[in-house]
């Protein structure tokens, strides 16, 4: 019998087309707006991918119960059984996408599995857009939900604060900061109380891991791009950060389709970040 195929990082929607009444496929649809967080969920009602569950990212992905920035990163049980609701167990082949910007909050669903230990776990290329491009079908009905038993416990080392992040960069680390150049330099800040960035911090905007048409670079230009970055160092002291923990994501996901496993996440970020009025912030480029 002819194994099925795994996906870890991305996959492409002519694939995911040919997988759809696979019994071991759960989809989860990830959109999200931070200007109107419940607009996604219109949209998922007026059409999703066939079978894919609505992953909010403000309800299902965070915890604002806690602390840690604007998206903080959710309780292991809580987020564990919200899976066990969408019929995910540890042998289910996961995928989940977005919009088609970038595969944001998909990614942050990504590495939400990715750090529970979770292997088969992917982002669709290009999302709902190229999904829609190519004329794959769409649907209005909302799958049932489910009572899988999902057990496991998120990886702490792979998930910094603050202190830890400040060590990290004393001793050599590489904080890549995925947000645009703009906010990084502390010209503009849309989303938070204060401008700038980490001391430290290197400016990578999440949308330079993406071509032209919205899909990921190709994972031999992305390595290359990021060991100029890393410069001699191990993709395991690499952290990557964000506004909240959101589109850093994208950047350890980017690294991992380049064969560059073990970045961190800093999962308060700059909004975590600032927090502590005392922590030093920089507003020009290092």
């Amino acid at each position: 019998m002819e194994s099925l195929p795994r996906w870890q990082t991305l996959v492409q929607a002519e694939e995911l087309a040919e997988a759809l009444d696979r019994d071991d496929l759960v989809v989860v649809d990830a959109r999200a707006s931070l200007s109107d967080p419940d607009s996604a969920r219109r949209q998922w009602e007026l059409g999703h991918l066939p079978g894919a569950h609505f992953a909010h990212l403000e309800e299902d992905l965070s915890d604002h119960g806690l602390k840690g920035g604007r998206h903080p990163w959710p309780d292991a049980d809580a987020f564990t059984a919200k899976l066990g609701r969408w019929g995910i167990s540890p042998r289910h082949q996961v995928v989940a996408y977005d919009a088609g910007d970038g595969g944001l909050a998909a990614a942050r669903f990504w590495f939400l599995l990715r750090a529970l230990g979770h292997r088969d776990v992917a982002v669709l290329d290009g999302g709902l857009a190229r999904w829609t491009e190519l004329g794959l079908p769409t649907t209005t009905d909302a799958p049932p939900h489910s009572s899988a038993d999902y057990p496991g416990e998120f990886d702490r080392e792979r998930l910094l604060d603050a202190d830890q992040v400040a060590a990290r960069l004393e001793d050599d680390g590489l904080l890549l900061d995925a947000r645009a150049a703009e906010r990084f330099r502390g010209e503009v800040e849309p989303l938070d109380a204060r401008a700038g960035h980490i001391p430290g911090a290197v400016n990578r905007p999440f949308f330079e891991n993406l071509d032209d048409d919205g899909r990921f670079k190709p994972p031999a230009r992305l390595r290359e791009e990021f060991e100029q970055l890393l410069a001699g160092r191990h993709p395991g002291e690499a952290i990557a950060m964000c506004g909240s923990g959101v589109t850093a994501c994208h950047q350890i996901l980017a690294m991992e389709h380049a064969g560059l496993k073990g970045a961190r996440l800093y999962s308060g970020s700059w909004s975590g970040w600032i927090e502590d009025p005392t922590r030093p912030i920089a507003t020009s480029a290092p």
